[in-house]
């Protein structure tokens, strides 16, 4: 019995597995074609156009003038040889101002362009006058000490007297005669009876030589020499002097060398 139990147990494990699905078979998966890349024409870049550099100017060097170079002046030392009258200008023909006792001792403020007149002041003061420089002892190199006439040391004024007129000038080769209309002074007004009326300042080429003279006058002409050798150019002027100071000036239209 048992081996008949055991024979259909086998036969019915058989039959089973007969009926059992099969493996299904397996499914290709289609590989899909490969694709031969094919070269795509790029678009070749159109040449951009380049800025032409327009030249520019070479800038040129600009004219950078030399510093100017001021000169340094000195104030000197001077003693008076003899008494001396010191005036307000460069010369005899000036307003006198006051007077120098022999020994003193003062300081030199300025000069005469040649320094034959020097102007100084009592050391630490202020109140300058002229005097010729052969009455002093100048300690040190007078040409050290600064050239200040005219433009530094104008002359007092009046307020009194008007300028001068009618002024006019007049060449004959080297000679220069030169004219005005006069003036008089009221009483009273004159410095003293030997002062003159009118002080009259040139610049003029003497020799080759450019010079300054100042002239004290009582009547209304002055004949001076003017030559040609000089650089500068020659003028003058004239004043109307009174105690008080002086009216003025008027320029002299100086002619020209024909």
């Amino acid at each position: 019995m048992k081996k008949y139990m055991l024979f259909f147990l086998i036969i019915l494990l058989v039959l089973t597995a007969c009926n059992l699905p099969s493996s299904p078979a397996p499914i290709e998966t289609p590989i899909p074609p490969t694709t031969t890349p094919t070269d795509v024409p790029t678009s070749t870049p159109e040449p951009t156009s380049t800025a032409t550099l327009i030249p520019t100017a070479t800038a040129t060097a600009t004219f950078t003038p030399s510093p100017t170079i001021t000169p340094t002046f000195t104030v000197l030392r001077a003693e008076v040889l003899e008494r001396a009258n010191c005036r307000y200008g460069p010369g005899w023909p000036y307003l006198y101002k006051y007077g120098l006792l022999k020994g003193s001792n003062l300081e030199v403020i300025g000069r005469l362009d040649d320094a034959n007149w020097i102007q100084l002041q009592a050391i630490g003061g202020d109140n300058p006058c002229w005097v010729k420089a052969s009455l002093m002892e100048v300690k040190g190199d007078i040409f050290t000490v600064e050239p200040v006439y005219p433009d530094q040391a104008p002359l007092p004024v009046s307020p009194y007297y008007v300028p001068l007129s009618g002024v006019t000038a007049t060449r004959e080769r080297d000679q220069i005669t030169i004219h005005w209309i006069g003036q008089t002074l009221r009483a009273g007004d004159e410095e003293n009876a030997n002062s003159p009326l009118y002080v009259a300042e040139i610049w003029a080429c003497e020799k080759g030589e450019f010079k300054f003279s100042p002239y004290g006058l009582y009547t209304e002409e002055l004949i001076v020499f003017d030559e040609a050798g000089c650089s500068e150019i020659s003028h003058g002027q004239v004043y109307f002097a009174e105690k008080h100071g002086y009216a003025g000036p008027t320029q002299i239209e100086w002619p020209e060398i024909q």
